[in-house]
């Protein structure tokens, strides 16, 4: 068949996909299917601002109560249920998924020190193992942290910290294995290769001095996970350790750092809108500790060092920030000089130093840009990059008087890639570009970046990949992702799950709607707080865009979010259930004023200058004007898929649960509406073997790809 037949043929073939999508559905006949759960109803009122609110899930809540878990385990055999027709599906997407994994493979080593670290995977193996070897390349490998030893007997790990005394005699590394983000200190002695008796519970940040035996490590609270504390201790020791600094302020956390230059520890206590930075000499951990520059309401400051100077990347003149310089000897604001000036179009994200020059990790046109500056002549010069669409950033840079700049680069035909910037000459070598094995050719791919206009007018770009040569008639398949909170930006990875997707005509597009960071401050600004609905009407716009334009049909048009990007979809779903056809909704943040009001659980306080408090009338009302869970109505809604994890510490299994509940006691529909709760060790981001994650993406490619009327 020619390629004139096979464009005629094409809204046939898209009727066949569609009607193949529903004899798999119907396999699973309905009468066959078990009942789905319906969960009991116990009334609990709250009383604010005048206003009585019922919550008949409430009782969720109780991870105790036996009820609960079993509630969560018929939503899992549902599930399962409805899913078992996609089951040759899921296993074919895993092992295409697999196929794209070069299974044995190392990172590009880096120095540090006396030795060049690196992690390396085989196959068959869940985790990486964590490597150096002394002096050069060629010397023998030495296994510093092997994570599958540390596995064995959990279905969960995760590494956190992983740091090695600048001697290279000791690592102090922390890890989890519950999945709730608890992080537990241990000290290893590199040279005998055993573990020591230092141990301390809830750890974040964690610094070595320059003694080689002293630490400093930071803790959350045991209740609400905010790290407030910061403890020093010394190594092999077992006097209780010495309690340096508590943040009595709650809407603050606390995170430690040493420079690049060795120089100066500094403890960085802050908000989401106020920071203020405490500093020692690194060679002195018993001094006391001073204050950089007071804190100051809406004024945030962050620390490097070099030679006799601080710099300062500080937002007092403007939301973009500014860069300044203060002698180290009194670097208080009165002695700031600024470096460079704030910039309306240029969003500073982040100052980068070393001996002789610096980096400065700035935001233009939604891109991530990295500019080099010599500090002995002033010249600066930006790393060009061709792609309309792409990421980068800081590679693994440890030390300080090199002219080599590491950074990674990828995109979405790109794969991770790394390359040592020569910051004399500025020229950029690669060092390696990630393998793909499984027959991948990018050339098979178009990229494009493009504008949807919001309801005010406002330009959002929105990140697209499709098939080179797709005919975009508006019948094909469509999938479209989004977040837009904390000023996170979704920068355009390659991510290889993505091909199974595209590789069967999915337009695949990421929108970077208002509340994340891609257009710098002020974008943020523009999707918090008492604005927070522009992140929706933005993800709304960017939809009816793409559907005008052709890259899909609302038929065929799926959606996902998760976490804040969670309470994105919960937004929409109840805004426009017309225009989106599935929805995977990823462990969201959906019961905004229930959580928002309960100041015990992890991230209330913080995060009142994200959403606001709605202990405050006028807070309150515009948050629950769009409160997912308080916005549900006797209607219809499309295909959905929400997900959580019983140990999630970031959005409480509770949250999810209670929706799904809510939903099917109120939905009118007899669309698909399904839960997958993660209830063996799992987190936020779910499952943590890189195995146990592909079939994890295989199973809601699934579910995507069979709404989306793809059967194979």
């Amino acid at each position: 068949m020619n390629q004139s037949t096979l464009r005629r043929a094409q809204p046939l073939v898209t009727l066949l996909g569609i009607l193949a999508a529903i004899l798999i559905l119907a396999a699973a006949d309905r009468s066959t299917l078990p009942a789905p759960p319906i969960a009991k109803k116990i009334p609990k009122v709250t009383e604010i601002h005048g206003r009585k609110l019922v919550d008949n899930y409430f009782w969720m809540r109780d991870k105790q109560n036996p009820e609960v878990k079993a509630y969560l385990e018929a939503e899992n055999a549902y599930t399962d249920a409805v899913m078992k027709p996609t089951l040759p599906l899921q296993e074919k997407l895993y092992n295409e998924m697999l196929s794209r994994i070069k299974e044995d493979d190392a990172e590009v080593p880096y120095k540090d020190g006396g030795y060049f670290y690196y992690t390396r995977t085989e196959a068959g193996k869940q985790y990486g193992i964590r490597c150096r070897k002394k002096g050069g390349l060629s010397a023998p490998e030495e296994i510093v942290l092997n994570v599958n030893e540390l596995a064995k007997g959990h279905a969960f790990m995760s590494v956190a910290a992983y740091n090695v005394s600048d001697d290279g005699n000791l690592l102090a590394y922390t890890t989890d294995d519950t999945g709730f983000r608890q992080y537990t200190l241990a000290v290893k002695d590199l040279r005998t290769g055993k573990q020591l008796a230092d141990h301390a519970e809830r750890v974040g940040a964690v610094v070595w001095a320059n003694d080689n035996k002293t630490i400093f490590y930071t803790v959350e609270d045991a209740t609400t996970k905010r790290e407030y504390r910061l403890y020093r201790h010394t190594v092999g020791t077992t006097q209780p350790d010495d309690l340096v600094y508590e943040e009595k302020d709650e809407r603050f956390e606390v995170y430690a750092g040493k420079s690049r230059s060795k120089g100066y520890i500094s403890l960085v206590s802050a908000s989401a809108t106020t920071s203020e930075v405490q500093y020692i000499s690194a060679d002195q951990p018993l001094s006391m500790w001073k204050v950089m520059e007071p804190r100051k309401q809406g004024v945030e400051y962050y620390p490097d060092h070099n030679g006799d100077f601080f710099y300062l990347r500080v937002n007092d003149t403007g939301r973009n920030f500014r860069l300044v310089k203060a002698p180290v000897a009194d670097p208080r604001r009165q002695n700031w000089q600024e470096v460079v000036a704030q910039r309306p179009d240029v969003m500073l994200e982040d100052a980068d130093f070393f001996k002789n020059y610096y980096i400065l990790h700035e935001r233009e046109n939604g891109l991530p840009q990295i500019r080099v500056t010599d500090l002995r002549d002033g010249r600066s010069r930006r790393i060009e990059f061709s792609e309309p669409a792409y990421d980068v950033g800081n590679y693994a840079n440890r030390e300080y008087d090199t002219n080599q700049f590491r950074y990674a680069y990828e995109s979405f035909i790109t794969p991770h890639s790394v390359f040592d910037y020569d910051m004399e000459n500025g020229t950029s070598v690669l060092l390696k570009e990630r393998e793909v094995p499984g027959g991948y050719d990018r050339t098979r791919y178009q990229v494009e970046q493009i504008y949807a206009t919001a309801a005010d007018g406002v330009k959002i770009p929105i990140s697209v990949v499709h098939l080179k040569g797709a005919k975009l008639d508006g019948h094909g398949p469509l999938f479209l992702y989004g977040y837009g909170s904390y000023g996170a930006s979704m920068d355009i990875d390659f991510d290889p799950e993505v091909f199974s997707l595209v590789d069967r005509g999915v337009a695949y597009a990421i929108a970077h709607i208002r509340g994340g960071g891609e257009m710098g401050k002020a974008w943020h600004d523009q999707g918090r707080m008492m604005q927070k609905k522009n992140t929706f009407t933005d993800f709304i716009s960017c939809a009816e865009y793409l559907v005008a334009q052709g890259y899909g049909s609302e038929d065929r048009l799926a959606i996902e979010g998760a976490s804040a990007g969670g309470l994105l979809m919960g937004a929409v779903l109840n805004m426009r259930p017309d225009l989106f056809h599935a929805a995977i909704v990823g462990v969201p943040f959906v019961d905004v004023i229930n959580t928002m009001l309960d100041e015990s659980i992890p991230l209330t306080v913080p995060e009142f200058e994200e959403w606001g408090n709605p202990k405050e009338k006028a807070a309150f009302d515009y948050m629950i004007s769009y409160s997912p869970y308080d916005n549900i109505e006797a209607k219809n809604y499309p295909n959905m898929l929400v997900k959580t994890s019983w140990n999630d510490s970031q959005v409480m299994y509770w949250e999810p649960t209670k929706y799904v509940a809510k939903m099917r006691a109120l939905r009118t529909d007899h669309n698909t509406f399904i839960l997958k709760a993660n209830l063996s060790p799992a987190g936020h981001g779910g499952v943590s073997g890189r195995y146990d994650r592909l079939h994890q993406a295989a199973f809601d490619y699934a579910f995507i790809l069979t709404q989306l009327g793809i059967e194979n």
